[in-house]
């Protein structure tokens, strides 16, 4: 029998890394985040994400790869790419 697996979440919402991509919301919404580190920059002996590309994407299987991005953007680090990821979600996955 398989564990149940948790996630790590923000503001209610599960976050999952895979290298540069970071997927934010629950898969049986209408709609999730993918966060993709575009560059990064030292600072202090740290790596810091410095540019963040945003994509709000609909989950429904019967539409098409292409129209599944509803919604992009490139933000300046990772606490804007997340204060934005928050927002779309609430506002999208409330609408549906």
């Amino acid at each position: 029998m398989a564990d149940k697996q948790e996630f790590l979440t923000y503001k209610g919402y599960p976050l999952v890394r895979n290298g540069n991509t970071i997927y934010f919301g629950n898969t049986y919404d209408p709609y999730v985040v993918t966060m993709k580190i575009a560059s990064t920059r030292p600072q202090n002996g740290q790596t810091l994400t410095d540019k963040v590309i945003v994509q709000l994407l609909n989950t429904d299987p019967s539409v098409r790869p292409r129209e599944r991005i509803v919604k992009t953007s490139e933000k300046k680090g990772l606490f804007a790419a997340m204060d934005i990821a928050y927002i779309w979600l609430a506002r999208y996955n409330k609408e549906a």
